[in-house]
């Protein structure tokens, strides 16, 4: 089902803003949201060093590079579905940059075909440059890769669409301990519990990133039949959704800790559970009010970019020791 497009917002992108296409085609994959991508990878980096593993840095700046793009295809891919849904057009709600999509196709930047192309692209760019890095560090890299890619896939296309049936989170989670994981598997060679361990509170703390984002866009996204879990829930129960992923978040944090599968001083990373909680509190009572969610979506955002690279400094240089 298609909408009209809403009114754009000042800030929003608009045609012949962007006279270089480079730029155009860069802004068009929301960049600003690829640095949960960047930390996911300096985490996995930082547990193969932790492992005794020597880095190879080529490898290491490949991982990164593909990484990115990858992210950036599937937020593309995203804005075209979501655009095909009608989603993004029918959302009056949005507080841009964070959500309601990049608005390059609703205000009329780039065609929704233009679109779908260049997200497509991205992806296919990113398979030859997994098999080099496979090639490289082992077969197991492949599985990783391949089921990165279907869940990054599955997120927003049909017949799946895992977001629209409520299972966006858990799709967000498991990308994001993949990348932590592949990371490191490109340095070490092979599986280890340590990458598991520290990557799966960070993953929960992207997935909240995208789970406050889904509120401001209720109304946009019930009207396309865009069944999120904040649609199906409805604002007010789903509110607490923030919250409890954000307490699964840091109890595995301690838990992992206090079983020594993570250095003690990892356990600097929970405090940003202030950021986390505060950012609850504000959801809580402003959840129906989505012109009140800007100051919660940039804390989850600070708290989400700030646990991981804690995790990442901790993991490198803490002293205290911990099996490989």
């Amino acid at each position: 089902m298609r909408h009209r497009a809403a009114v754009s917002h000042p800030a929003e992108p608009a045609p012949g803003a962007f006279p270089n296409r480079a730029v155009l085609l860069f802004l068009a994959t929301r960049p600003a949201f690829l640095s949960v991508t960047l930390v996911a990878c300096l985490i996995g980096l930082a547990c193969a060093h932790r492992s005794g593993a020597s880095i190879d840095w080529t490898t290491a700046v490949f991982t990164l590079l593909f990484a990115l793009v990858a992210h950036a295809g599937v937020n593309v891919i995203n804005d075209y579905h979501d655009a095909e849904s009608g989603a993004d057009a029918a959302n009056t709600k949005r507080l841009f940059p964070f959500t309601g999509g990049s608005r390059f196709i609703q205000n009329g930047v780039l065609s929704a075909a233009e679109t779908g192309l260049f997200g497509y692209a991205l992806l296919a760019a990113v398979v030859p440059a997994g098999l080099w890095l496979a090639w490289q560090a082992g077969a197991g890299l492949i599985v990783i890769g391949i089921a990165g890619l279907f869940v990054g896939w599955a997120y927003s296309a049909p017949p799946l669409k895992l977001m629209s049936r409520g299972l966006g989170e858990l799709a967000i989670a498991l990308g994001w301990l993949a990348v932590v994981v592949g990371t490191d598997y490109v340095q070490r060679g092979s599986f280890s519990v340590l990458p598991f361990a520290a990557g799966v509170s960070y993953a929960l703390l992207v997935a909240n990133l995208l789970f406050i984002n889904q509120f401001p866009d209720h109304d946009g996204d019930a009207a396309a039949g865009k069944l999120t879990l904040v649609v199906r829930l409805g604002p007010q129960i789903a509110k607490w959704g923030y919250l409890l992923i954000a307490i699964l978040s840091y109890t595995w944090l301690v838990a992992m800790v206090t079983i020594h599968a993570l250095p003690q001083y990892a356990a600097a990373a929970a405090m940003t559970l202030i950021l986390s909680f505060t950012a609850a509190r504000e959801l809580i009572a402003d959840a129906s009010a989505p012109d009140e969610l800007a100051a919660p979506i940039k804390r989850t955002i600070l708290a989400t970019n700030v646990h991981g690279l804690l995790l990442a400094a901790t993991l490198a240089f803490a002293q205290s020791g911990i099996s490989a």
